[in-house]
């Protein structure tokens, strides 16, 4: 267990499977800026992931393309330290990468496998892993912010690839900031890799975002490789919907019989999302094995609905569970706000709860 978490954990029995259910309103951890570098690889929900275990789509010639593009990439990777020493280059720098992109931007509608092919690149990159680096934009600016920006361009200047998933269009000032951070990297002979979500005002009539994002990173975009990923909502492709919400009764039982579970009433749990940063949302989850909510109700504002989508995100990276009362997951979100700027990101987070409350089936007993 990380120094960051002990006191959160010590504070919650359940968390060995004894005593009362975990509060996550009761944690705020602090994350060292060492942890924020050490987490920087795929989460446990794509630690197994590989090429060879994406299936594409049988209508949908553009995933089996993506494994195949992605394939030769991560091979055009490998080099002379790839040898598996792990040993960085502080003495010598290696010949500068041939002219070309260096970077390919995976270009697709959520649930298409966007997260599993850029962690399954990051897999088959020939470099050991503290020279290969992986996380959301989000974790990338928390990083510029915890060792400053010159150290981060020294830290990640050793890697030989930056995986950056759910790149953040609609945040300009990050937008720049990590526009330039990447500009050095390339320069240093890095290799990327991103995904992306769609620009405000875009009103999610496009699924697809290359050019928002080509023409946002500006100078970049002669790095980048567009790589469109068609189909849908793998998620959902053939199974049944999600499970009806339970009553309060019901998830409070799960929650006391289930070892490591969490319960919170759900507004109490909003409210303390805007009291904690979103960086700290993972290690808020640390030692939690399934989320118990009760009274789930429609979010009222944007800003909230931002910080759940995080938590979303979060829960859904570490294989969380969650059984909730209330309203179902797909009336978290108002019309206005599925119609708007964000709602891709606000589809994603329904689509990842939902496929959370099916592995929470197990926890109410028949």
């Amino acid at each position: 267990m990380s120094p960051s978490t002990a006191s959160a954990a010590s504070a919650s029995p359940s968390a060995d499977g004894s005593g009362a259910p975990i509060a996550l309103t009761s944690r705020a951890p602090h994350v060292p800026a060492d942890r924020l570098v050490a987490e920087m690889v795929p989460p446990p929900r794509f630690d197994s992931v590989r090429f060879d275990n994406y299936i594409p789509a049988a209508d949908q010639p553009s995933q089996a393309e993506a494994v195949r593009v992605l394939s030769d990439f991560a091979a055009g990777l490998g080099g002379a330290s790839a040898s598996g020493s792990g040993r960085k280059r502080w003495f010598r720098r290696e010949a500068k990468p041939a002219a070309g992109p260096r970077g390919v931007y995976l270009d697709g509608g959520y649930g298409v496998g966007k997260t599993h092919l850029l962690a399954s690149l990051w897999h088959a990159t020939p470099a050991a892993p503290e020279q290969k680096a992986f996380g959301t934009f989000v974790e990338l600016t928390n990083l510029v912010g915890a060792l400053g920006f010159q150290q981060t361009v020294r830290t990640l200047g050793e890697h030989r690839l930056l995986c950056i998933d759910e790149f953040e269009l609609d945040d300009p000032g990050d937008t720049v900031l990590v526009s330039t951070l990447l500009g050095k990297l390339v320069d240093a002979g890095v290799a990327l890799a991103a995904t992306s979500n769609t620009l405000p005002g875009k009103l999610g009539e496009g699924r697809f975002a290359s050019a928002d994002f080509l023409r946002e990173i500006q100078g970049l975009s002669a790095h980048f490789r567009p790589l469109r990923i068609d189909g849908e909502d793998y998620r959902h492709r053939g199974l049944p919907q999600a499970p009806a919400p339970h009553d309060d009764a019901t998830v409070t039982r799960a929650a006391h019989a289930t070892p490591g579970a969490s319960l919170d009433a759900f507004p109490a749990l909003l409210d303390h999302l805007s009291k904690v940063h979103p960086s700290r949302y993972g290690a808020m989850c640390d030692s939690v094995r399934a989320v118990c909510l009760t009274g789930v109700e429609p979010v009222a504002d944007q800003s909230t609905a931002l910080r759940l989508v995080v938590l979303a995100d979060r829960l859904y990276d570490r294989e969380v569970p969650v059984l909730a009362s209330g309203r179902p997951f797909d009336e978290l979100f108002s019309e206005e706000m599925l119609n708007g700027g964000y709602r891709k990101k606000y589809f994603r987070a329904i689509s990842r709860l939902t496929a959370l409350a099916r592995d929470a089936k197990s926890l109410v007993a028949d």
